[in-house]
């Protein structure tokens, strides 16, 4: 199956075609075919033109996609909806299934960890996004993402492994002297490899259900910290 993976969460995002599940002996199987970047702050005018340039520098036009994956959070506002707009009108027309992944989750499961793993990205505003996963996961087993302070980060670490491709969360957590793994950036090579797990286990959503997962702080939240 071809796979095409979005991610536009981030000042920079990028685009990834892959083949995934070829064969009954490499169901899990993801291969990469290209990764494309996405120039920050041009999405909206980068990301459809450089999508079919993709595809047909491959040989391959929007029919021959198989399914979609997406990074729908936690980021930046424009850029998500950007990407997730792509998505939405692409699947609607092809009628794929559709992916959508938490970048925190796709941290954890890039770690190839296991255990009691925190993800953690800067949420900007002093404020850091975090993602708690027990790997492997209980069958009851909901994890919790939210959005906590840079103050608060470190009291928060303790008891669980930090994966992070932060690096300066990570030097923060290596200078507390707590468990930290320092991951390479985030693509949407990653992006589409959680993605095809997520599909083959029919994790999967119509293009009308794709929603943002922005993780951020409500505004009476934000109020406290303003008031006392």
């Amino acid at each position: 199956m071809l796979l095409l993976a979005i991610d536009t969460s981030g000042k920079h995002g990028s685009i990834a075609l892959a083949r995934a599940g070829q064969g009954p002996s490499h169901l899990n199987d993801v291969e990469l075919i290209e990764t494309l970047p996405l120039a920050g702050g041009t999405f909206s005018a980068e990301l459809v033109p450089q999508i079919s340039a993709l595809l047909s520098g491959h040989g391959f036009t929007r029919h021959d996609i198989g399914a979609f994956t997406v990074a729908s959070g936690p980021g930046s506002f424009t850029g998500l909806r950007i990407g997730l707009a792509a998505v939405k009108a692409l699947g609607e027309v092809l009628n794929k299934p559709i992916a959508p992944v938490s970048l925190l989750e796709v941290c954890v499961f890039s770690s190839g960890m296991q255990g009691r793993l925190m993800a953690a990205l800067d949420a900007g505003r002093s404020d850091v996004y975090i993602g708690e996963y027990e790997v492997p996961a209980r069958a009851s087993q909901i994890p919790r993402e939210f959005t906590s302070s840079r103050s608060e980060f470190l009291s928060q670490v303790k008891g669980w492994t930090l994966v992070t491709p932060d690096s300066v969360l990570a030097e923060a957590v290596v200078a507390a002297g707590l468990s930290v793994a320092k991951l390479l950036p985030i693509s949407a090579a990653d992006v589409a490899r959680l993605g095809w797990r997520k599909i083959l286990a029919g994790e999967i959503v119509a293009p009308d259900r794709l929603e943002a997962n922005y993780i951020r702080r409500t505004d009476a939240e934000m109020l406290e910290r303003i008031v006392p």
